[in-house]
Order: C-alpha cells, then structure tokens, then sequence
C-alpha cells in the first residue's frame, strides 16, 4: 500500500541535488584523468573525474562505438529505470536497448556527464583537491573544454574514431565541437536542435535564469554546498526551471493542456494557481531534487559562450572542417533553438544533407520526446 506524505512530512532537498560522494552509484563508472586539463580561458583544471555509462562491448577494431551527449539538466543515465543512484528513468530510453535504434548487441554506446555537471563528474558540487566542495571557486568552461575532458574518456577506452555522435541542445554543441575539433575521429554526426553559436535571445533566457539563482539568499556566493538540507539555493533554481521549461514548450501545447483552467479546487482570483503554474511548480521541485544550482550556472554560460566560428575564421571555415557523414534535424514547433538556426547548420557543414524536421507539439523539448523520429535518423546514418 502506497504512503501519502502531507507536505509537512516530504523531506527537505538536501543544498544540491547532485550526486555526492557515498551515494549510490548506479551504473556509473569513472574515468579520472591524471593530467590537468587546460581551459580555454586559461588556467587548468586538475584531478578532472568524468562519470559515464555504457551499453554492449567495444568491437576489437573499435569501429562500433557511440557517443550520446546530453542537454543542460541530463545526465549519463540515457537508458535504463530510476533506482538506487539514479533518479529520474533514462532521458532516451526508447533509443538505447535491444531491437533499438542503438542496440547494444551491435553497438558500443558511451554516455558521459559532462564536464561542470552534477552526476559524478566534476562540477562545483564535487572536491577539489583539498577536499572541500569547488562551489564559487570552480572554473569557467566552455564547450571546447568539455570535448576535451571527453576525447581524454575516449582515449582511456580505446576508442580511436567515433561511428557516430549524437546530441541535442546543449548535447548538440558538444557533438558539433567534436566533427570540428576532432573531425578525424567522428566518422557520422547527428545534430538535434542545436546552433552553431548561441543568439543573443538564447543568452538572454540563459542570463535571466542564472541572474534567479545568484540572486537567492542562500546562494552564499556559490559556497552554498555545506548548508543544511533546505537551505540551498532552492528558490532561485526553481525560478531558473520554469523559466527555462516555458521556453523548452510551445503555445499551441500548454493552451490544448491547461488552457486556463484552475488547479483543482484552487481559485486564482483568492491566491491559488492556474493549471499550467502547478505544472511549473512541479517541474521545479523535481530538478532542485536532483541537480546542482552552481552546475546549472556553469552549464548555463558554458552554453552562451558557445561559438563554433571562434577564432577559427567565422562560423563558414569552422563548419567546413566537417568531413563526418551529417544529418541536422530541428524540431518544428520549437521557439528557442528555432529550425533556422539548424538550417544554417546544414547549408554551412559540407556532408549534411538538406535539413531534417522533426514534427512535434512539443517545442524544443521534441528532440527527446518524439524518440522514434530520432531514431529513423540514427537509422539512416548508421543503419
């Protein structure tokens, strides 16, 4: 028989949401790199740790492997049920799995979290090297530092060449900085919803959202990782949430779902919420569970830092250093990586094909939502 907690009964969120040293580990493993890695804006980070997961075995030529990049608030976790170590079910589980686009009885699937995250890769809520959590003192990255971390996993497993990278949104930049900077080792690249440099509106969402978190009490200047349970910055990643998740939606959805009909018995002419309120509210009590605010921030302007034309001749000479097989998809109800931007990415990549679209009520969040979309295309690159 189930238990109904009242809310005066449902435990407080401990600071971060991240996975700390002694939880559970799931199906994670670890790679520690033994050199410091240096960063692009100088400096280095040492005692770099990447988590990650993997589906099937590595082929004995390594010509079977498969990268999975994931977005913002994702983890390694792409496949598989939430249980111990891992709290919410696989964020692609309809593509990871046997008689799946991505069938570990064929293919070797990699999925780190990435560098400056939260579930088990170093980030701000991790130690440093005197033991203490990095929280304001961790670095600034950018996507070509978090490839970086992640070609060193690849080096570590034997993987010498990619048979194909795979992303989304913030996955998406990532896969991008690897055909670019590594084009030797990315032999097929898919390319969801993603950009070749952030918008001036994108940094703008992202700025607002990271300004919500700062601007919490319990922030503490990003030294908020030893506080006790309830007293992180819980108020401000939850803003950052519904803002962000209104963004990741379209129009058209939230009218059909919620319209404007009140939340159950609540009046919101007498302080109580419309439907699509409650939605968000819930949307933000479950990340501040299981994601960390200083990694949101980090991810965040990791993200608008991102430019793959920097100091490589523009956005033209960095796209034509492409040579992996391509295929770009957006998403044709999304608002905030709009299919303009991955059309500019087909045109510019000189191995894409004419730009795919993916049709979904779901706004931005299609890409991991209309799963059997994505998989045709997987299928079409890799069979």
């Amino acid at each position: 028989m189930n238990t109904v907690l009242t809310p005066s009964e449902i435990p407080l969120p401990p600071a971060s949401g991240g996975w700390r040293e002694g939880d559970a580990p799931g199906r994670r493993q670890w790679h520690l790199q033994d050199k410091a890695l240096p960063l692009e804006a100088g400096g280095e980070l040492p005692g770099v740790r990447l988590a990650f997961e993997t589906w099937g075995r590595l082929a004995p030529d390594g010509s079977n492997a498969v990268l999975v990049l994931h977005a913002l608030t994702g983890d390694s976790h792409v496949a598989g049920p939430a249980g111990s170590g891992h709290p919410t079910a696989g964020w692609w589980d309809g593509l990871v799995g046997p008689g799946l686009a991505l069938d570990p009885r064929r293919w070797f699937v990699v999925a780190p979290n990435v560098l400056g995250g939260c579930q088990g890769s170093t980030g701000p809520s991790s130690p440093r090297p005197d033991g203490a959590a990095w929280g304001s003192a961790f670095p600034f990255l950018t996507q070509r530092d978090q490839v970086a971390a992640e070609a060193g996993l690849a080096d570590a497993l034997g993987i010498g060449r990619w048979a194909l990278v795979v992303g989304g949104s913030m996955g998406g930049m990532r896969a991008l900085e690897w055909a670019v900077s590594y084009p030797e080792r990315t032999d097929a690249l898919l390319l969801l919803a993603t950009t070749a440099a952030a918008s001036a509106e994108q940094i703008a969402w992202a700025d607002i959202q990271t300004q919500a978190i700062r601007s919490d009490p319990n922030w503490r200047g990003g030294g908020y990782h030893d506080a006790a349970p309830g007293h992180g910055p819980h108020e401000g990643l939850g803003l950052a949430r519904r803002l962000a998740h209104v963004t990741y939606r379209c129009e058209p959805e939230l009218a059909v779902r919620f319209g404007r009909a009140p939340q159950g018995t609540e009046d919101p002419w007498d302080g109580g919420r419309y439907q699509v309120r409650s939605y968000l509210d819930h949307q933000a009590a479950k990340l501040v569970r299981r994601f960390d605010a200083g990694s949101y921030v980090t991810l965040s302007e990791a993200m608008n830092s991102h430019d793959v034309g920097r100091g490589r001749g523009g956005t033209r000479s960095a796209l034509g250093r492409v040579t992996a097989r391509t295929l770009v998809a957006g998403v044709d109800s999304d608002r905030l990586y709009p299919p303009s931007q991955q059309a500019e990415l087909a045109a510019g990549i000189p191995t894409a094909d004419r730009l795919r679209v993916i049709g979904s009520p779901y706004g931005h969040d299609g890409f991991l939502i209309e799963v059997e979309q994505v998989a045709a295309l997987v299928r079409e690159l890799i069979g």
